[in-house]
């Protein structure tokens, strides 16, 4: 199964909030809008865009410039930078073209002792940071820049199959994959989640598109891999996991190893790890295994 692979345009966009509405207690969606965001593109479920936030001591934005020589980051300020998955973009809304950002806010304990800010499509440190703090206090006219995507990997259209695994943090990437992937697919999901509201981010819509069994990890440790190695996977079925990097490397040594699932049906990303500030999501979820 391919994913096909597309490439945009570099481009740091200065935009300013538009609107913020609480989707669940522990989520907000902040929507973004500006001039700039013209020509933006997202084709694909797991696009990342990076944020640039004020400095909270300063209030000031600081940002790389592009410059024919490349990106220059300025060695005097600080740039405070994060990961997420643009939820949705709207080129031909009302008041201008829109974009759709979604925060978890702060760190949801559980029985691991676990906890996510909330970076989406990379992840925060578990104790809170920057951005769900911004997030949390966001108002119409607050500034914000976006940089990216740099690209997109897209559904892979001939999936029969497919098996989407997500926590909070990567539930705008899950909600992208429903949206995204063909009709006639057969869409199994796991959420593995702190409690019940984060169910309630999903749409009606998007709860009907597959057939999604709800963890609760205050229920105890081991429910993730328990019910990935329940799953009857075929030689048609493509899987995608995100979300808690430890939580996951167990279910990817089983899909990869046991089952013996190759890359082109499986992909399985780190977008926080507990006590790693700003994970880099591109580097290996195993390091003790990388592929």
């Amino acid at each position: 199964m391919i994913r096909t692979g597309v490439r945009h345009e570099m481009a740091i966009r200065h935009l300013t909030v538009a609107a913020t509405v609480r989707l669940t207690p522990n989520m907000v969606r902040v929507t973004l809008t500006g001039d700039e965001l013209t020509g933006f593109v997202s084709l694909g479920p797991t696009d990342h865009v990076k944020l640039f936030f004020p400095d909270p001591a300063t209030g000031v934005l600081t940002t790389p410039q592009l410059t024919p020589d490349g990106v220059r980051r300025p060695t005097d300020a600080v740039i405070i930078s994060r990961d997420y998955t643009p939820r949705a973009f709207r080129a031909d809304a009302a008041g201008g073209p829109e974009l759709d950002v979604d925060f978890v806010l702060h760190p949801s304990t559980d029985s691991r002792g676990a906890g996510a800010e909330g970076g989406i499509a990379a992840g925060e440190d578990a104790n809170g940071g920057p951005a769900s703090a911004w997030a949390s206090r966001a108002q119409a006219g607050d500034p914000l820049a976006v940089a990216g995507p740099r690209g997109s990997r897209l559904v892979p259209d001939d999936a029969e199959n497919v098996v989407l695994i997500a926590d909070e943090t990567a539930l705008p990437a899950f909600s992208r994959w429903l949206e995204l992937l063909p009709a006639e697919a057969r869409i199994t999901g796991i959420l593995d989640v702190a409690d019940e509201d984060a169910e309630a981010y999903l749409t009606h819509e998007q709860r009907a598109r597959a057939s999604i069994e709800v963890l609760y990890r205050i229920d105890g440790p081991g429910q993730l891999e328990e019910s990935v190695r329940s799953l009857d996977l075929d030689d048609d079925t493509y899987v995608w996991a995100a979300g808690e990097a430890n939580g996951l490397v167990p279910v990817r040594r089983y899909l990869r190893h046991e089952l013996g699932i190759e890359n082109d049906r499986l992909s399985v990303e780190g977008y926080w790890r507990r006590g790693v500030t700003n994970l880099d999501h591109h580097a290996p979820i195993d390091p003790s295994d990388p592929d």
